[in-house]
């Protein structure tokens, strides 16, 4: 616990404080109203009632903390529930033309479906970042992108700073940050770790090479939730990187399939993320875009690049 060495060290300044005014009496076992922290002569002595109020307030601390993070948790997940109470997502990323013909590297848009309902999108998916940066930094570039609704009505932000050898994502809504995911190296796999606050809940090990599907998994390496980036046929893979990724939660509903539907298979896992957790799971398949399947544009480069 992080408060308790800052508790031992108050209450060793508590008993130097006190042993001046011990020094002309000698220690007794019974009928004080302190204990001491050890049975031999002169040891110092921690006031029973100064240590209670220590303990109180440090509890009092650490319920607040609490608090304050369920509530944070309990109103981003009334604001995520219109977009993220989904069996499942599919994100298309758009074409870049200018990113194609010239090399000039865009500002990524992605469209999110549903797949029971693919006839109009669910909602959009905005990057923010600067233009300078984009064409020095590349993938490596910090930027922000906004989740919004059908309507344009922003739901919630991912952040993703400049990184060099492992990158992050973070998930905030309001302006507060709800999770993060961190990429961890490896030579050849693609792992990252997902956090909702302080806690970690899931983790992605993926094989690496040509395996396109990532598996959130708990500490006992049950399954959560699935993302899987999906082929969109040969003139897409090598000209463009207009990736489409779907998003499978677990949840029933695909009684009836329509359209996109018919491609996404129903996952069985082990419980149902939280749409907090969805949000970070979410945040991820953007950061696997970045990662991994976005292309340097220009007609002298046609093939795909999973850089690294």
């Amino acid at each position: 616990m992080r408060w308790l060495p800052r508790l031992l060290s108050h209450a060793a300044a508590a008993g130097r404080a006190s042993t001046a005014a011990r020094s002309t009496t000698s220690h007794v076992s019974g009928g004080s109203h302190g204990f001491a922290s050890g049975g031999w002569e002169g040891s110092p002595a921690v006031p029973r009632e100064w240590l209670r109020k220590l303990w109180r307030e440090e509890l009092r601390k650490l319920k607040e903390a609490a608090r304050s993070y369920e509530s944070v948790e309990a109103a981003g997940a009334a604001k995520l529930a219109p977009l993220l109470a989904r069996a499942n997502l599919v994100i298309a990323r758009d074409i870049e033309w200018a990113n194609i013909m010239f090399a000039f590297e865009q500002e990524s848009r992605y469209i999110i479906m549903d797949p029971l309902f693919p006839q109009s999108p669910v909602g959009f998916i905005r990057e923010k970042s600067n233009v300078i940066f984009r064409q020095l930094l590349r993938t490596r570039r910090p930027f922000v992108a906004e989740i919004t609704d059908a309507m344009g009505n922003e739901i919630f932000k991912v952040r993703r700073p400049f990184w060099l050898i492992n990158s992050s994502i973070y998930a905030e809504v309001d302006g507060k940050e709800i999770g993060v995911v961190h990429r961890r190296w490896h030579l050849w796999r693609r792992i990252y770790d997902l956090y909702l606050g302080n806690r970690q809940f899931a983790v992605v090990e993926n094989p690496g090479f040509w395996n396109w599907t990532f598996s959130l998994v708990d500490e006992d390496d049950k399954l959560l939730a699935q993302i899987d980036r999906n082929w969109r046929g040969i003139g897409f893979e090598l000209f463009t990187d207009a990736g489409q990724y779907a998003i499978r939660f677990g949840d029933e509903g695909l009684r009836h399939k329509f359209a996109l539907a018919a491609d996404v298979e129903e996952l069985h896992v082990t419980r149902q993320l939280t749409l907090p957790e969805r949000a970070v799971a979410l945040a991820l398949a953007i950061s696997l875009d970045s990662d991994y399947f976005s292309r340097r544009g220009g007609w002298g480069l046609p093939f795909l690049i999973a850089t690294e």
